[in-house]
């Protein structure tokens, strides 16, 4: 035994060589390694289209904010130039009660934007309670909360609106509330699905261990795991709740003049498509351009969190 103390005593760390990981290199790989959700915003920047899609819809969110309070005219203001071309003094030309068409166009912007963010805000909170409830519950709960999603879901979505404006009469919350009373159905079933797959994961068992309640595992829990499901429907939302609201205020059952909206604008335009198309075109410019920005980033989106695609 004192020999084989006297041949430990001998050693020395200069004797010996580092094999496998070093500290170092371990360091490395850590700085490397980067969070899911800053992943996402790597790949979503790679996106040419999502971005192009995020300066469009800067672009018409600024414009509809500050070229109504900076603009020389109002948007009712009858200015005795009628039905004019796009000029200097009048970028996108006058109507037939001499209105500027330019500040209209953004008045209705803030309108049709204010309606589809409002719309889709609704459908969101209701289509995620409602949702992470039913597949959080399950059994019978499940069954009866998604039988009356599936009886909403099979009316026609446009008949139930119409009837509701026709009801409640044309206005800016008549639209809001036909819009939202069955527009949370589709939300509220993507969310379920979610919750299904998250909550007989073993992080969620285990804090039904530990005694978190239902508000608890939804808030803290399956919400945020479902956060990008939620956002990618969100934003394909949006646009059809513009588009909806354009096509029902082409019909005339949209917001009360003199009050501008796109769709709006778009009805009056096609009244003079033949001597001022102008008047048609830019709001229906608008329109497309918006829905087609909320798409492009709702699929950049989707493309990002979809773990198919992550390297």
């Amino acid at each position: 035994m004192t020999q084989q103390h006297q041949q430990f005593d001998k050693l020395s760390p200069d004797m010996f060589k580092v094999v496998g990981g070093r500290t170092n290199e371990n360091e490395k790989l850590a700085d490397k390694s980067v969070s899911f959700w800053k992943e996402v915003m790597i790949r979503f920047s790679q996106n040419k289209l999502a971005i192009f899609g995020i300066v469009i819809l800067a672009i018409v969110v600024l414009m509809a904010i500050f070229v109504p309070i900076f603009s020389p005219y109002s948007y009712r203001e009858q200015l005795g130039i009628y039905n004019a071309p796009p000029s200097a003094a009048h970028w996108f030309g006058t109507d037939d009660l001499g209105r500027d068409i330019f500040v209209r166009v953004w008045v209705g912007a803030r309108i049709s934007l204010f309606i589809g963010i409002t719309a889709a805000i609704i459908d969101l909170i209701i289509g995620v309670l409602w949702g992470s409830i039913s597949g959080l519950a399950g059994g019978r709960v499940d069954n009866i909360m998604m039988r009356i999603a599936d009886i909403l879901s099979a009316v026609p979505y446009l008949l139930v609106v119409i009837i509701l404006l026709v009801v409640l009469e044309p206005g800016l919350i008549p639209m809001i509330i036909a819009l939202s009373i069955t527009g949370w159905v589709n939300m509220a079933r993507i969310v379920r699905g979610q919750v299904l797959s998250i909550k007989s994961q073993e992080f969620v068992l285990a804090a039904r261990t530990l005694g978190a309640g239902t508000g608890h595992l939804i808030m803290r829990h399956l919400v945020p795991n479902a956060l990008g499901a939620i956002l990618v429907t969100m934003t394909l939302t949006i646009p059809s709740a513009i588009f909806t609201e354009s096509f029902l205020s082409y019909l005339g059952l949209g917001v009360p003049q003199p009050t501008a909206s796109w769709g709006t604008m778009a009805s009056e335009g096609n009244k003079a498509l033949t001597s001022a198309p102008w008047r048609l075109f830019f709001p229906a410019l608008f329109i497309s351009l918006t829905i087609f920005a909320f798409n492009a980033v709702g699929d950049g989106l989707r493309d990002a969190l979809d773990p198919k695609l992550r390297k």
